[in-house]
């Protein structure tokens, strides 16, 4: 009886080396998972895209469900109210949550720049000069206290003006936003390509604040400003690290294949509604935003501290609150992931 036990045991060890996907399925916690994304069809979440429609998320044994929101702060509701496991949303939210007494983690970046636009229409405000002529406007943005909000406010602060200065209406991250402009409802808009790009080549947008150019958005913010990433509940993270690895190999991969591709890959790869109907703009936009996406997953040493400045600069909660840094990032995970896969 013990001979057989071992030589059991020896089988075993060997199916496990001949058959390593199997061992990595059953090591995956979770592999049926809710995703809750505000704005899919944005660039600021292409990896995302990229990961679902070229298979990595299956390669890695998930079978993930995104749920699409109108803004980033609907979809970090999702995974507070338990509809949804894991949040690709916008960094500081994990900062803005872990004063409210919710630890969230960031593990996979997406964004090495917000890539956000505010921008002013040019009918209703054609006798625009500076930021203070925002005073008493209407400013739209993907959804009210998302990342889109928060750069509105994070300029008007700049120009001396608070955010009861200006009434902000949430218009989504698609064509609605776009209607929003062009029939004059709202008179300047914080928003994302492809919305920015389509509103600029018809000529009904003028950029007052551009961060999709690296080096601009680190000059407005003061050094790195991380953006779109995966996030979760830190309890999340501690019951499923294989699970949260995989996800976090997915993105890499995505990261790696989207700074390779050329824009006719791009097209064929994104669902043909994030086209908003003219695939040139589109183009326009993906090599817009190129730049400002995450070449590796990785995040920047200092990104955690520039993105608490930039909060604090415009509300006194995380101002005078003590935060600790450490505790909303890691790159644990997609070191492990660039590892695995190091040419994506």
């Amino acid at each position: 009886m013990q001979r057989r036990t071992s030589i059991t045991g020896a089988a075993a060890g060997l199916a496990t080396l001949a058959f390593p996907q199997l061992l990595r399925a059953q090591a995956i916690e979770k592999p049926k998972l809710t995703i809750a994304v505000g704005g899919k069809n944005l660039l600021y979440y292409l990896p995302l895209t990229i990961a679902e429609s070229l298979g990595y998320f299956k390669a890695e044994g998930l079978d993930v469900t995104i749920a699409d929101f109108a803004g980033g702060s609907r979809a970090l509701q999702a995974v507070i109210g338990g509809s949804a496991d894991v949040v690709s949303g916008a960094f500081e939210h994990t900062i803005n949550m872990q004063v409210k007494g919710q630890r969230l983690r960031a593990f996979a970046l997406q964004g090495r720049a917000p890539q956000i636009v505010l921008g002013i229409n040019p009918k209703t405000m054609s006798g625009y000069k500076t930021i203070a002529d925002l005073k008493g406007k209407k400013i739209g943005v993907t959804a009210p206290g998302s990342s889109t909000n928060v750069l509105a406010n994070f300029v008007l602060a700049k120009a001396g003006l608070k955010p009861s200065d200006v009434s902000i209406i949430g218009v989504g991250a698609g064509s609605g936003a776009v209607a929003a402009m062009r029939s004059g409802q709202i008179d300047a808009m914080s928003n994302l390509d492809p919305v920015i790009t389509l509103l600029l080549r018809s000529g009904d947008l003028k950029v007052v604040s551009d961060t999709r150019v690296v080096a601009e958005a680190d000059k407005i913010f003061g050094g790195p400003m991380p953006a779109a990433c995966l996030y979760a509940p830190q309890s999340f993270i501690d019951k499923n690290p294989a699970t949260v690895q995989a996800l976090a190999n997915a993105i890499v991969r995505a990261d790696k294949w989207i700074q390779a591709a050329g824009a006719s890959e791009i097209i064929k790869a994104v669902p043909e509604a994030y086209l908003l109907g003219d695939r040139a703009v589109y183009v326009d936009a993906f090599l817009s935003a190129k730049g400002a996406l995450s070449v590796d997953g990785m995040f920047p040493e200092a990104g955690a501290e520039t993105a608490r400045r930039a909060l604090a600069s415009i509300d006194p909660e995380i101002a005078n609150g003590k935060i600790d840094l450490a505790a909303v990032w890691t790159n644990e995970f997609v070191k492990k992931a660039n590892a695995k896969y190091p040419k994506g």
